[in-house]
């Protein structure tokens, strides 16, 4: 029979019924762990509740829930019918209600699911949040966990399952559309998985600690279907649990001596800034083999942060790696390699910014990018970087990112059009810029959000960090856009960002302090600064700060600023 997600899964089971598996972390509660046979259980009990509400193998269930077991075993579940299953966040106050609702309608108008699998945590709210339409609405199919037996269908199911059959759909993360599914086959997920676990040396020895959501790629493949179909322990905990309690991470790693976690750039940053000595008494990180930066562009400031703050407990700069991925291609595109420091390569700030050329300088000189690797292709995978007119660019040149491997998406879902376009000659088209230099891929920001101002190229995530290192602003949350003016024929930079206060002389302070370290620490003047209260930036559903969506936002407040 052909091997599938959840054909592993219950492989390993009666490999190994009463080796632990899943370890569920809790702020509030005590850890639950699972033995393999136990969370096989588990899963048939989830699947057994959606084929009664009428999922069918073919069928799109989108779950929404809360409850980490419900979780983890309906999505299991969902595979072990046939179905394919479709992770999405819950709404949560961070999530504008109305962008919420929007996103959603399009989603069920376009993916058309059979079912919506919530849990008792957040049913009301996903039945508020509804549209508030007859057509297309799915079967609303509260899980609750409840072992079970083996189902007596579940031959006939599967049966039909091949590996070339779509496993799975992982919706995109932005604020206008969670419509735009990658689908993803059971042959490229193990393709994928046996690539890039071969770039990080994993094995079932491995221990994965991770708090990241499982709606977008890095929690998904990497912080959840890795281990659990490798035959590892996984710890698990809720993103939610993490940003109250931090600390929570250090301690999970060090009870569990764990070897591996995938985070993003903020979450070094966040960590080093807010997790205190008092909760790392006896902490130990030496098991660690690697922790892996990942989603957003690398800072070797956050590396080194990172790394002096957990030293005392067995850290070190070795163990801080770098990996570029994506849902398109399942996960990982390139990785550095473990064990040492990851390459910084110093340029030319001029010649990259107005140039497009990522010209080697030394790390004395004035005007320097530290640009931090992402390491080699892995096995498998081709990368280029292409010009506009889509012809090759040599090392050194900055282009977009084209990919192109094995293990690529199916497609996405019910989206021919969306699928034709992001291909040229074979090649994905990922809408990242950056270069490659002795085989290694630099990442240097989304196409769509570079800035063009007096000529020069503007990463708008390089003026974020500077602005968050401004005494009163918060890291994370700034928002760089640009303006057109007419008058002077180029775009201006703007910049929104969060503070606690609302004392205008401090605003002037912090706005003055922006426009000073922005001067000196890049090419640029910043024209419009906008200083807003907590929560006023709009997130995408993955945690990002939207830049889009929030100069959307200030058009609206300043219409005069934006000519048609």
């Amino acid at each position: 029979m052909t091997e599938t997600l959840i054909r592993r899964v219950i492989a390993l089971s009666e490999q190994e019924p009463d080796a632990a598996c899943l370890h569920l972390r809790y702020v509030d509660r005590p850890e639950r762990s699972l033995t393999r046979a136990e969370f096989v259980a588990y899963i048939r009990g989830a699947a057994r509740q959606l084929h009664e509400m009428g999922a069918r193998p073919g069928d799109l269930v989108i779950i929404v829930q809360r409850d980490l077991l419900t979780l983890v075993t309906t999505f299991f579940g969902t595979s072990l019918l046939g179905a394919i299953p479709s992770i999405l966040p819950f709404a949560t106050e961070k999530l504008d209600p109305t962008r919420y609702r929007t996103a959603m309608a399009m989603l069920l108008n376009l993916a058309r699911p059979a079912l919506l699998a919530t849990d008792t945590e957040v049913v009301e709210d996903v039945r508020t949040l509804l549209p508030e339409v007859e057509e297309h609405l799915p079967v609303v199919a509260v899980i609750e966990p409840q072992p079970s037996g083996r189902l007596e269908v579940e031959d006939h199911l599967q049966a039909g399952v091949k590996i070339e059959d779509v496993a799975l759909l992982q919706h995109s993360s932005g604020t206008t559309g969670l419509q735009k599914g990658v689908a993803l086959s059971h042959r490229a997920i193990f393709a994928q998985l046996d690539s890039y676990g071969h770039s990080i040396g994993f094995s079932p020895n491995d221990v994965v600690v991770s708090w990241l959501p499982l709606y977008h790629d890095m929690g998904l493949i990497a912080g959840f279907l890795m281990p659990l179909l490798g035959g590892a322990n996984l710890v698990l905990m809720s993103p939610f649990d993490w940003v109250r309690a931090p600390h929570l991470l250090m301690q999970a790693i060090s009870e569990h001596q764990g070897t591996l976690c995938w985070l993003p750039n903020f979450a070094y940053n966040f960590c080093s800034q807010k997790i205190r000595d008092r909760d790392l008494e006896k902490v130990d990180l030496s098991s660690m083999r690697a922790f892996v930066n990942c989603s957003e562009p690398a800072y070797a400031a956050s590396h080194r942060l990172f790394a002096d703050r957990f030293a005392p407990y067995g850290l070190d700069l070795g163990k801080l790696t770098v990996c570029y991925a994506m849902a398109e291609t399942v996960f990982a595109v390139s990785q550095t390699s473990l064990g040492m420091p990851v390459q910084a390569d110093i340029v030319d700030r001029s010649s990259l910014r107005i140039n497009n050329l990522a010209v080697p300088t030394t790390d004395s000189a004035d005007a320097v990018e530290r640009i931090l690797s992402t390491g080699q292709p892995i096995e498998g995978m081709q990368a280029q970087i292409l010009d506009t007119d889509r012809n090759t660019l040599p090392e050194r040149h900055v282009g977009e990112i084209a990919v192109k491997s094995s293990y690529m998406l199916n497609g996405y879902f019910h989206r021919p059009e969306a699928t034709e376009a992001a291909f040229y000659q074979g090649w994905y088209l990922t809408g990242d810029l950056g270069y490659i230099a002795n085989g290694e891929v630099f990442v240097l920001g989304r196409k769509k959000d570079l800035l063009i101002v007096g000529g020069r190229n503007v990463y708008p995530q390089d003026i974020e960090t500077l602005a968050g290192g401004v005494q009163g602003v918060h890291p994370g949350r700034v928002a760089v856009f640009g303006i057109a003016n007419a008058q002077a024929g180029t775009e201006e930079a703007a910049l929104v960002a969060e503070v606690d206060t609302e004392d205008d002389e401090v605003h002037n302070q912090i706005r003055a302090a922006l426009r000073k370290v922005i001067a000196n620490g890049s090419d640029i003047a910043v024209r419009h600064i906008w200083l807003m209260p907590p929560g006023w930036l709009v997130k995408t559903s993955s945690g990002k700060v939207a830049r889009s969506a929030n100069r959307e936002k200030i058009l609206e407040m300043h219409p005069e600023l934006f000519p048609s």
